[in-house]
């Protein structure tokens, strides 16, 4: 019987797996395909074309969306990078009753909605007369990424011999030689690997990014809304499609960093 079981489990785990990849993948792969649909229909299939992306790579405003996006992605990856990194170093190296709870309180920003941290970064903002605007994006968008850089830094802390810095500093190098030569290259794998996740998570944000930018600055999926509510074409399908891609390697060569850091 308990054979029987296996062999049914077996032949389920397949079938369950692959209607999970079905529900999830096939409405990204509906937009990828319609992408290249001849017609203006995202809907009716007209025949193959690449006219959209043609058109897409003529379009100025969605050339300074494009640019828009980069420049946060790059600047609050940056800076969630330094913050998240500073941050798991010292609470690693840090022993008080406290440290826990300012970690959870560092990874909050990850399991608070969208919709309530965009409408709080507001009322900051405007509290405090901070114009909307690229620096407000910036702002925001570095605070709900610090948490992907925090956390993967601070795995690779836990998970790294304490006796490597010990035997440093009992050489006599001094704490900010131990953190530049030992501490930063042996967890830069971590680093990266957060930042590039964060990159991702910046460009694939609409909620917050929402509530604090401004008519002069546009993000691309906040383009791609604005394009989806007056009505859509399959030019929307084709900036959907590049973002999907820039998305996906970003977390691809994340993941591929963490394994190589953990094989090392």
């Amino acid at each position: 019987m308990a054979a029987k079981k296996r062999k049914k489990l077996r032949l389920f785990s397949p079938i369950y797996m692959s209607l999970v990849l079905i529900i999830l993948y096939l409405p990204i792969l509906m937009v990828v395909i319609y992408s290249f649909n001849a017609g203006r229909s995202v809907s009716a299939w007209s025949g193959f074309s690449t006219q959209w992306y043609t058109r897409l790579f003529s379009n100025r405003l969605m050339a300074d969306a494009l640019i828009d996006s980069l420049v946060l992605a790059g600047l609050s990856s940056l800076l969630a990078g330094g913050i998240g990194t500073l941050g798991a170093i010292g609470l690693s190296r840090s022993h008080f009753k406290g440290a826990g709870a300012i970690e959870s309180v560092a990874t909050l920003p990850m399991m608070i909605p969208e919709l309530v941290l965009g409408m709080a970064y507001l009322a900051l903002f405007t509290g405090v007369g901070v114009k909307l605007g690229m620096g407000a994006l910036v702002a925001t968008h570095t605070a709900f990424c610090v948490p992907y850089v925090f956390i993967n830094v601070k795995s690779r802390l836990v998970g790294m011999d304490p006796a490597i810095e010990e035997a440093a500093r009992d050489l006599g190098a001094e704490p900010m030689r131990v953190l530049r030569d030992i501490t930063l290259p042996l967890i830069m794998p971590a680093v990266v690997s957060g930042m590039m996740l964060a990159a991702a998570m910046s460009l694939d944000d609409v909620v917050i990014s929402f509530f604090v930018t401004s008519a002069e600055t546009t993000t691309l999926p906040l383009k791609i809304y604005t394009g989806l509510k007056s009505g859509g074409t399959p030019e929307i399908n084709a900036l959907s499609t590049l973002m999907l891609g820039a998305i996906f390697l970003f977390v691809a060569i994340s993941q591929l960093i963490s394994a190589r850091s953990e094989k090392k």
